[in-house]
């Protein structure tokens, strides 16, 4: 935009706006040829995401999460031919409703999609690159909620009577007791343990660190797990030949994926023992901060996703209140 173009614009609006309101337009007008001038709006889209990308990182973003960022933000930059700076909520909107259609995701996907441009946007406006965020006005994307599986105390007790490894059995135990991510499970040192209180520290998302708690069961098979390894690796899980290397998140999945089918247990995978932890703790009683502070989640609506209350439970509150 030159000066010309300002100009143009101001006596467009005199008839529209009062004295107060063409003052505060006209410097709105003044900043942004200013800035024009600096270069600011004149930075790529590209060059604007990777600075974005940069400042998240230096936020202690994951890479899994800034992986996630530049994926779908690049994917909008591929279908507009805008700069972000001059995009709007219609352009917004459009993409995220082609993206949808053209792709067939759900509805939980797409809002994934709007929380990354969001930030991306929001980013954007704090840096002072844009005035306001287009995606202001475009809302979270309502969801229906589904309840999640948990584990029946038979599966569990069918896993745990599968495992023809020590380590294996170590691992349920502690997935289950502590309700912590397979990637914290995996980064876990021997040194992280305390045996004699009964509790570990994780490293959780955004490099947080807190405490969990293990029960005694788990306290006895890791122990023992521990006593008949041979290796210096200091790893609390490594793989089962030689040379023994830390396990990896991948070969958690595929090792539970693989006993359940051997016992007969559906959908066994490592996330299904945190919320089976999360819904029993509550289920007994335990406060929904506590369960929070447990599963190290900033916010409790998180908390309360992973958390469902028994049926059973439902019903038997009922006869007792009601019926």
């Amino acid at each position: 935009m030159n000066q010309e173009t300002a100009n143009y614009i101001m006596q467009r609006m005199s008839k529209y706006l009062d004295n107060s309101q063409m003052i505060k337009l006209k410097d709105t007008l003044d900043e942004s040829l200013r800035q024009s001038e600096d270069g600011i709006l004149e930075k790529s889209s590209q060059e604007l995401l990777d600075m974005f990308i940069a400042t998240k990182r230096l936020e202690g973003r994951s890479e899994k999460t800034l992986f996630l960022y530049r994926f779908n933000i690049e994917k909008m930059l591929e279908k507009s031919e805008k700069n972000v700076c001059v995009m709007n909520t219609d352009d917004i909107r459009g993409y995220l409703s082609s993206y949808q259609e053209q792709n067939g995701v759900s509805k939980a996907t797409v809002d994934n999609v709007r929380r990354n441009l969001s930030s991306f946007f929001k980013w954007l406006e704090d840096e002072n690159y844009i005035f306001k965020s287009p995606l202001r006005r475009i809302h979270k994307i309502k969801t229906s909620i589904h309840v999640r599986e948990t584990y029946a105390d038979e599966e569990l007790e069918k896993l745990r009577d599968d495992c023809r490894e020590l380590r294996n059995l170590a691992i349920i135990d502690v997935l289950n007791s502590t309700g912590i991510r397979v990637g914290e499970l995996v980064n876990l040192d021997i040194d992280d343990i305390n045996f004699e209180e009964r509790e570990c520290v994780v490293l959780g998302k955004g490099d947080k660190e807190r405490i969990v708690y293990f029960d005694a069961r788990t306290k006895l098979h890791l122990k023992k797990y521990l006593r008949s390894r041979n290796d210096s690796n200091p790893a609390l899980f490594v793989t089962i030949r030689n040379p023994h290397h830390r396990l990896k998140a991948g070969g958690v999945e595929i090792m539970l994926k693989k006993m359940g089918e051997d016992c007969n247990v559906n959908h066994v995978h490592p996330h299904k023992f945190r919320r089976t932890m999360a819904t029993t703790a509550i289920d007994k009683g335990m406060p929904i901060e506590q369960v929070q502070h447990l599963l190290g989640h900033e916010k409790i609506d998180t908390t309360l996703h992973y958390a469902m209350v028994k049926q059973s439970n439902v019903k038997m509150a009922h006869k007792k209140y009601i019926g």
